[in-house]
């Protein structure tokens, strides 16, 4: 299988794996225990909060963990709501649905969302951003890099504006952590979402940077984990492999940098010039390195991601985390595609494993899939294939 969904989830790191072995078997305590084998899984905690941060460039101290990516961005909607600093939140109309779903949720508790509009390339325009902010404003919450054409926002520009008017500013940065430097300090980051299995970690755990003195209401109460913002004994294994994860990022940036961009560059400038009828979406320059998102004329994407996993190539139309919801792109709707266009999708996601053979390998299979879907075609005639 040739895999080309890493936005969707990425192979674990056997160094991950190493890792986290001991806390299935002889490191069994409960780090909330005070006894030596709770205390050293309280320790192997500790350790990873801090590899998480140093990936971020922030302080151990202000990592709250998670369950994920959704998690993280639901802790950080309703915890500034719950503040009652405001009932206006500004987002964009590009978002994953795990900041769309929680606004919406708002909107019928009488708060006002403004979803703001994106260019043809998935951009934001911060003067939009500008205009929708109001005395009633408590966050601003605009993605670090689209979860499906890779498109990276202006995310120094938008916090300056958020701060400016003292508002809080939350980015999802599921797809760009590990993938760009960021440092929340020298953007100006107040929250911050990560998700440990779009790095090479397990998962089912995650991160919320929680800038210090910034004021989020918990979700989940009980016994007071988490500095009393997530209650629930602590999932230590995961957390472990999560911490591991992150290093392994950090370390290894600069040549996954180089390996992502090389991978992509072939893989499009072979689509584009042997497929014809066929386009690059999102932004041509600011966009993460690993994502390649194009639109097939006349194909069905979903016909041709079958097709594709037939010749044993993984690959996806959009975000995983809604896939099995039959429903049009509403990034791409945002964009202003045709619903031909949308329907016509297919990312391609590169990661680590990956090899430059492997491109080869897809495009001439894609290639061969493409013309067939074509070749049966209701818009043969329209686009004279």
């Amino acid at each position: 299988m040739i895999y080309l969904d890493n936005a969707a989830s990425t192979p674990v790191h056997q160094k991950v794996v190493d890792e986290m072995i001991p806390y299935f078997g002889e490191q069994y305590g409960n780090p909330s225990s005070i006894h030596k084998l709770g205390r050293a899984a309280n320790t192997a905690i500790q350790n990873s909060r801090k590899r998480i941060a140093e990936l971020i460039s922030a302080d151990s101290k202000e990592i709250l963990l998670t369950s994920g990516g959704t998690e993280s961005n639901n802790t950080a909607i309703y915890g500034v709501a719950s503040e009652g600093k405001g009932r206006h939140i500004i987002t964009s109309s590009i978002e994953h649905d795990a900041i769309l779903e929680p606004c919406k949720r708002l909107e019928k508790e009488g708060y006002k969302i403004s979803y703001l509009p994106v260019d043809k390339h998935g951009l934001v325009d911060v003067n939009d951003v500008q205009k929708e902010i109001s005395h009633d404003t408590c966050l601003i919450t605009i993605m670090f890099a689209n979860n499906e054409v890779g498109t990276v926002q202006p995310i120094k520009e938008i916090a300056y504006m958020a701060h400016k008017n003292n508002i809080i500013f939350h980015t999802d940065a599921v797809q760009a952590v590990g993938k760009i430097p960021i440092n929340v300090n020298d953007i100006g980051i107040d929250l911050l979402s990560i998700s440990s299995h779009k790095i090479n970690g397990p998962k089912g755990v995650g991160a919320l940077y929680i800038r210090k003195g910034i004021s989020v209401a918990p979700l989940i109460l009980g016994g007071g984990q988490e500095n009393g913002l997530r209650s629930g004994t602590e999932n230590v294994a995961s957390i472990v492999g999560f911490g591991m994860a992150c290093k392994l990022a950090k370390e290894n940036m600069g040549q996954n940098t180089v390996h992502f961009k090389s991978l992509t560059s072939k893989l499009t400038a072979r689509i584009l010039s042997e497929i014809p009828q066929t386009n690059l979406n999102g932004h041509l320059e600011k966009r993460i390195p690993n994502n390649a998102h194009f639109t097939f004329l006349g194909v069905n994407g979903e016909d041709l991601i079958i097709k594709l996993d037939e010749n044993k190539i993984a690959a996806s139309t959009g975000s995983a985390c809604s896939v099995r919801i039959q429903k049009a792109s509403h990034v791409l709707r945002a964009m202003g595609f045709s619903h031909e266009q949308i329907t016509g999708s297919l990312r391609l996601t590169v990661g680590t494993t990956n090899t430059e053979e492997e491109m080869n390998q897809t495009v001439d299979i894609l290639k061969k899939v493409v013309q067939e879907l074509r070749a049966v075609s209701p818009y043969k005639s329209k686009y004279n294939f």
